[in-house]
């Protein structure tokens, strides 16, 4: 059980309660500070005060009052005609981490919704379900609005969620199943649940948890291919990376070297050659620097999820009631486009190391790694299918943060696009991890022309893990399905 007090959630956290299903509650503290919010806005509305989203309507209707009997009426209508997302819904694990952020954010107290609307999301995160949420449809300012207004529709008793196969059942449905009743929306509740950055800061964190373990993967792929290439070690000594002073740099060249430490296929400077091809010489380089950019994306990624961001906010139990722009996704769109930036290079470097495996020009192992060359391909268009994938990052890896469309009749004229930053990361990311699948086939078989029994420790036991999953290349077959099946385990669980 993890104890959400809005202040100190941690992607540790949230992968325990996302994909392992984890369950969750609410410290008193926080059910302390939602009462007290809760009692700012109830007095506005009895007293009939102006304030935007309370007690007036939405965006370009922020000048319209709305009368006290229609207060309900406004913030049910504000959920049903924002939820116009489309497209393919996200994956269960983001619409799951989506209700966490949600939850977490308005039991900071700053959002003035109800004590029994936190304990509803509390409750579907404990009882599995997950709104079925479409992925495009979101500007990124004022918040995510489409895809959180799918997710606020479940709490109404509205819209879809996932079922136990895959399929899109009616959340009314599971909800009586479950006997979870749903709510009925008071004042300011529609919009706390939706004006706010949650679907881009979700699928921002799967993307981290699932690009932090490539990024380690990438190096024990790299490692395999290193000896199947008989590498130059020399390159991982720390006075190299101490001169230069960049500590993920350094952190990658003393791994590579713990990863390598007995092996008996890699080379000393001088022994086969001076100098490796860039792909391997500046392994801790490169991925050191894809490290500087995760390190920065789950820095702003865990202030984000700890985060008040809808609008207004109230503070010093309701005698400050303002409309800021906390809900602009702008920190964590500028982070995403970053990280599809240290991603694909992660790509690029393993797909070049392929070419040095399967080009007999580059190498003196059979050509494309094959045992009959000519009359088999072997390698030959895993290289290519690898370039297609990297090609294809170079296109999803344009910035999204620097385009903004205006909106809601000029009055949201500036827009983030985080939504889609994060979107196209997790394109990426899953390009990324199917290039270095492609890279770990072509390093086995590399390996195994060597002496597998020649591998260091450490890279004899992932050898022994992956050879698990993709036998050794005896002739020629279809090998879409072992990089499938190397891209499922590679993957985090």
């Amino acid at each position: 059980m993890i104890t959400l007090t809005g202040h100190s959630l941690t992607i540790a956290q949230l992968e325990q309660i996302c994909l392992h299903g984890e369950k969750v509650e609410i410290s008193s503290e926080a059910l302390n500070a939602v009462r007290k919010s809760r009692l700012a806005v109830e007095e506005i509305v009895s007293n009939k005060k102006t304030v935007y989203g309370i007690t007036t309507g939405f965006g370009k209707f922020s000048d319209v009052l709305i009368e006290r009997q229609d207060v309900e009426k406004l913030q049910i209508n504000l959920i049903r005609s924002h939820a116009c997302g489309v497209g393919e819904a996200f994956p269960e694990r983001v619409s799951r981490a989506m209700i966490l952020l949600r939850l977490n954010a308005l039991i900071k107290g700053f959002s003035g919704v109800r004590e029994e609307l936190v304990q509803l999301l509390a409750t579907l995160l404990n009882e599995g379900v997950h709104p079925v949420i479409p992925q495009q449809g979101s500007l990124g300012a004022s918040g995510d609005l489409a895809p959180l207004s799918h997710l606020a529709l479940v709490l109404v008793g509205e819209g879809y969620v996932h079922g136990d196969n895959g399929e899109k059942v009616a959340a009314a449905q599971v909800l009586a199943a479950k006997g979870i009743t749903p709510v009925t929306l008071q004042a300011k509740e529609g919009l706390a649940l939706i004006n706010g950055t949650q679907a881009m800061t979700a699928m921002g964190a799967i993307d981290y948890i699932e690009a932090e373990k490539i990024a380690f993967d990438a190096e024990k792929i790299a490692a395999l291919t290193f000896q199947g290439l008989e590498g130059i070690t020399d390159v991982f000594i720390p006075e190299i990376h101490e001169a230069r002073g960049y500590p993920q740099q350094l952190a990658v060249a003393n791994r590579m070297t713990a990863i390598l430490e007995g092996s008996q296929l890699t080379t000393r400077q001088g022994e086969k050659r001076v100098q490796d091809a860039y792909s391997l010489r500046c392994i801790p380089q490169v991925h050191g620097a894809s490290w500087q950019v995760l390190d920065y994306v789950k820095e702003k990624l865990e202030i984000e999820m700890n985060a008040a961001t809808d609008n207004p906010l109230i503070f010093h139990d309701g005698e400050i009631v303002v409309s800021g722009g906390n809900f602009h996704g702008q920190p964590i769109a500028v982070a995403m486009d970053f990280l599809k930036i240290g991603m694909a290079e992660l790509a690029n470097i393993s797909e070049r190391r392929i070419e040095r495996l399967v080009n007999p020009q580059l190498n003196d192992l059979p050509a494309f790694l094959c045992n009959q060359p000519g009359l088999e391909s072997g390698a030959m268009i895993m290289q290519y299918a690898a370039a297609a994938l990297v090609s294809e990052n170079k296109t999803l890896a344009h910035p999204a943060s620097v385009d903004s469309i205006p909106s809601s009749a000029n009055q949201e004229d500036h827009v983030s696009m985080g939504t889609i930053a994060s979107r196209h990361a997790h394109q990426i990311i899953q390009n990324v991890r199917r290039v270095l699948a492609i890279e770990a086939i072509c390093s086995l078989q590399a390996v195994d022309f060597r002496g597998a029994d020649l591998l260091s420790p450490a890279s004899s036991e992932f050898y022994n893990e992956l050879r698990k999953i993709v036998p050794y290349i005896e002739h020629d077959r279809v090998f879409s399905e072992d990089i499938e099946r190397l891209n499922t385990y590679l993957m985090p669980q």
